[in-house]
């Protein structure tokens, strides 16, 4: 058994799998069918597998293993690697914090890696159990990226309410809170982009890939996925400059009440400091010594 190894399936055909052992893997022809094999390659199996047991190239195993990836899709001839992002649903997690999964697909076989859950990839599995799963390489595809783009839609969806509170609270929050929420949202909003800017290409680029096994229904499939993250996209872009013009709506009504509050306290100084500057002058000139007897300058001509 292969301890990096989290299920194989092998694709029925018509939306379902069987779970093969690692001994049935090893013996697996393409002639058996489609074959997903979903690895965790943190596990030193999984990455001594790959380099030595898989068949792949140097290149594509060490891609499979890497632990800094960004979104892209890429044909080697007939075959696919590709690295996608799901955003982070697990609990306790940031949803900007967001999951890799790296794929191999060459039509006959399907090799994901990952290191942490991806929520996406487990409803594709559960999927499968229930005869409802991708039948090809192409409708696997297909599948994770629509799942993946529709995760990320709740997310969004969300950070767009928390706008719209945001907004409405600028007239009755405490300054100070509404500064910290409006920046945390900002943040997750750049965060987000970050990796669904090139996910986009990514997703445009398998449209274009000349693959035999990707048919044209799919790459349709593919294009409405597409259009939903360029959807989402735009929605992120529209939540991060909401975010900035609150921030310097928040900041002119600081400065508002700052300007009133340092006009309150000069009309005060003008006021009592004359009062205070005449209160010191009587009080030099009433505790004053007796005037000499000697001519000279009597006291009231001094000081104040």
């Amino acid at each position: 058994m292969c301890l990096g190894l989290i299920h194989a399936n092998r694709f029925d055909g018509a939306g379902g799998a069987t779970r093969l052992p690692w001994n049935e893997v090893q013996q697996w022809q393409p002639a058996d069918g489609v074959l997903w094999l979903h690895f965790d390659y943190t596990e030193a199996a999984t990455r001594a597998w790959l380099a030595g047991g898989s068949g792949l190239e140097k290149l594509v195993a060490e891609a499979l293993s890497a632990e800094e990836t960004r979104p892209r899709a890429t044909a080697l001839g007939d075959r696919l690697l590709a690295s996608l992002r799901g955003v982070n649903l697990n609990p306790g997690a940031n949803p900007e914090d967001m999951v890799a999964i790296r794929l191999w697909v060459d039509g006959h076989r399907i090799i994901s890696t990952r290191r942490r859950v991806l929520l996406s990839v487990t409803a594709i599995a559960e999927a499968l159990e229930r005869r409802q799963g991708p039948e090809d390489p192409g409708d696997f595809l297909v599948m994770l990226a629509h799942q993946l783009t529709t995760r990320m839609g709740d997310v969004v969806e969300q950070a767009e309410n928390r706008m719209a509170e945001l907004e409405e609270q600028l007239l009755t929050a405490q300054s100070h809170e509404l500064r910290n929420q409006l920046a945390s949202l900002r943040r997750q909003a750049i965060g987000l982009r970050r990796f669904l800017a090139p996910q986009r290409e990514a997703l445009l680029r398998l449209q274009t890939e000349k693959l035999s096994w990707l048919h044209e229904s799919e790459r349709s499939r593919l294009r409405e996925a597409s259009d939903h993250l360029i959807r989402h996209l735009e929605d992120l872009d529209a939540v991060r400059d909401r975010a900035i013009v609150t921030q310097e709506e928040l900041v002119n009504r600081l400065s508002d009440q700052l300007n009133r509050r340092m006009y309150v306290l000069s009309v005060i100084a003008a006021i009592f400091l004359p009062l205070g500057v005449l209160r010191v002058c009587r009080a030099s000139t009433w505790g004053a010594s007796p005037a000499p007897t000697t001519p000279g300058p009597s006291p009231s001509s001094s000081g104040c």
